[in-house]
């Protein structure tokens, strides 16, 4: 069992969920036992909020340094590359995502962690997948390096849970929206840039067809379930690596006419790019049972409660300065 105050080793938290989780781990478990790392620093907010180190996760000895220094008992694993902007160098998605996660369960293995939380993604499915009501346990048949590395990944977790013994836990996150941190090339991205963008200018050209339906979480949720799941008890949990995940499905023009509710001027253009084929091959609408019945998972926003936060937020922000250009 894992001690009662856990030593946490974060990586990619520069991004736009590792940025808010640790936030949360800090405010959890205590500022100075959530290490933080990434390849960049990250805001000053965050790398001067706690421990915080720069770290290439392909580099197995520096990650093998930082947990022994630290003495660290958990690993939450969130450096990765996403799916569009995998898909423009195949290669470093590959080296990134599987090598990096390969090294992460290994030196956890050897270090005899407690804990690690690697999560998958929607990525995994592909045009022979149900595209609605997704099925915990159906065919995976990704059409991006992405897609491809989250389905080995999710195996290798499960191998290791199987072989080693090592407590590997993960979700398949679907888009996720947050007003705090731009996202970093994934195909649901719109789905933050539109909420942005209604507050700064008013306009918003979209790169997916206003008919595009995926499903989606406000950050919160997200936050929500990566905790949940981490604290779940063991022995509940058929499943390990691989739980579907998600709290609402839209489509661009349904957020698009959420929004106007609030700043009726809005205006929307659709414009698909090579993210429109990503897209397409991905699910429309997720069935999270399997981690209702194994963890007790239980969104709490929707497309009208994550709105009204949303431009709240933002609102916020751009009177204070801090929204951007």
């Amino acid at each position: 069992m894992p001690r009662e105050t856990k030593r946490i080793l974060m990586t990619g938290a520069a991004g736009q969920i590792g940025s808010e989780l640790a936030q949360a781990l800090r405010k959890k478990h205590g500022r100075d036992n959530v290490l933080v790392t990434d390849l960049v620093r990250p805001p000053a907010a965050l790398a001067e909020a706690g421990p915080f180190e720069l770290l290439d996760i392909t580099d197995r000895s520096a990650l093998d340094g930082l947990i022994a220094k630290f003495g660290v008992d958990t690993v939450y694993h969130l450096a990765a590359l996403l799916s569009a902007t995998g898909e423009k160098n195949p290669q470093k998605a590959w080296d990134v995502n599987m090598n990096g996660l390969y090294n992460v369960l290994e030196t956890s293995r050897a270090r005899g962690l407690a804990r690690v939380f690697s999560p998958s993604s929607i990525a995994v499915f592909g045009p022979a997948t149900p595209r609605e009501n997704t099925p915990q346990d159906t065919i995976l048949d990704p059409r991006t390096m992405y897609g491809v590395t989250k389905v080995a990944g999710e195996l290798l977790c499960d191998y290791y849970v199987r072989k080693y013994g090592l407590d590997v836990r993960g979700c398949r996150y679907p888009g996720i929206i947050s007003h705090m941190t731009l996202p970093g090339g994934g195909t649901t991205d719109y789905a933050v840039a539109i909420y942005y963008e209604a507050v700064k200018r008013g306009r918003y050209i979209c790169f997916l067809r206003e008919d595009t339906r995926l499903p989606m979480m406000y950050i919160p949720d997200c936050l929500k379930c990566t905790l949940d799941l981490m604290e779940a008890d063991f022995g509940r949990l058929n499943h390990h690596a691989n739980f579907n995940v998600t709290a609402m499905s839209f489509t661009a023009g349904e957020i698009a006419a959420e929004i106007r509710k609030h700043i009726p001027s809005f205006e929307c253009r659709y414009e698909p790019d090579s993210r429109q084929a990503i897209a397409d091959s991905w699910p429309a609408s997720i069935d999270d049972s399997t981690a209702r019945a194994e963890w007790d998972w239980k969104p709490d926003y929707d497309l009208a409660a994550m709105t009204v936060d949303m431009l709240a937020a933002l609102k916020k922000r751009q009177a204070a300065g801090t929204l951007g250009p």
